[in-house]
């Protein structure tokens, strides 16, 4: 099968890796222009790109896609369908229309639910002990269109937003490779719009704690905005990032008080006189390091307040 396939991050590799192993022809990979990155603003290659040259695929990068050119170009290359795994824009329709077969996008949540930029993380920081992925045939909306075929994942009690896009994208490369080869023999089902929900992409604020939410919320959302936008607090102008928590003893203190400094032992109560454990903190500008290396060299005091 001939395939333009379409994608920027990591969790989008396996799956063109697998049409690569089963054999299709990628006539083009489409990918996000390339931008500056880290302390030193190096311009750096998406990891969908990076297997691209790996394995000698042609990459176009534009910079827009909303033009005629861009559209000419993309019908020149006759390919039978386009696969979208994460490519970071939301395609017109004349896009999507452009191959016999359309557009098929892996999208990783059981949609209805968790429609939008972020599912893995919002199906952690809400909570949920299930997700899965989706292969979807595009429509013009946000993750609106027929669903092909689905696959469902437990997801960890204290699995982190990483860790199961890592195992997602995997579970999609598989449920991509069944697609392909089911191509006009599934039977598209349409979503049931009623039960819908969203998964809007994250901004800076999400992060910022809210220590009045109870203890497994604090938790979820701990382990839901990795790498961004992470978890962070204030003690007093002192900015504290937390990257692993465990759930912690209950206590009658309020919301945002410290418990315990002491050892490896970082507490602070939450609501519904609850509490968390922090186990790994990174203050501003430091590394991320073990609650009891932290300690030691800060001087915290049971009955501050982080805000």
């Amino acid at each position: 099968m001939k395939i333009v396939f379409m994608g920027t991050p990591q969790a989008a590799v396996p799956s063109l890796e697998r049409c690569i192993s089963d054999g299709h022809q990628i006539v083009a990979v489409y990918t996000q222009p390339d931008r500056p990155s880290g302390r030193g603003n190096k311009i750096t290659f998406s990891p969908v790109k990076e297997c691209a040259i790996t394995n000698g695929l042609p990459v176009i990068q534009p910079v827009k896609v909303r033009t005629p050119e861009a559209l000419a170009e993309f019908r020149s290359h006759d390919a039978d369908v386009a696969v979208v795994v994460a490519y970071g824009r939301i395609l017109p329709e004349t896009f999507l229309n452009a191959f016999p077969l359309g557009a098929i996008n892996v999208h990783f949540s059981l949609l209805p639910k968790y429609r939008g930029a972020a599912p893995v993380n919002w199906a952690i920081a809400n909570g949920e002990t299930e997700t899965g992925v989706t292969t979807m045939q595009m429509d013009a909306g946000l993750d609106t269109g027929a669903i092909l075929l689905q696959t469902a994942i437990e997801i960890g009690s204290d699995e982190t937003a990483i860790e199961l896009m890592t195992a997602l994208s995997q579970v999609g490369a598989d449920l991509l490779s069944e697609t392909l080869r089911s191509a006009g023999s599934i039977e598209p089902r349409e979503q049931d719009h009623s039960q819908a929900t969203l998964a809007p992409i994250m901004n800076k604020d999400d992060g910022r704690i809210d220590w009045t939410r109870n203890s497994r919320e604090v938790f979820d959302r701990i382990r839901a905005f990795q790498p961004f936008p992470t978890s962070f607090t204030f003690l007093g102008d002192a900015k504290l990032t937390i990257w692993k928590a465990e759930l912690g003893p209950q206590t009658r203190e309020a919301p945002g008080t410290i418990t315990a400094a002491r050892g490896d032992e970082l507490i602070v109560a939450c609501g519904g006189k609850s509490s968390i454990s922090v186990r790994e903190i990174q203050a501003e500008g430091k590394r991320r390091v073990a609650v009891r290396d932290f300690l030691n060299g800060a001087k915290l005091k049971v009955g501050e307040v982080l805000t």
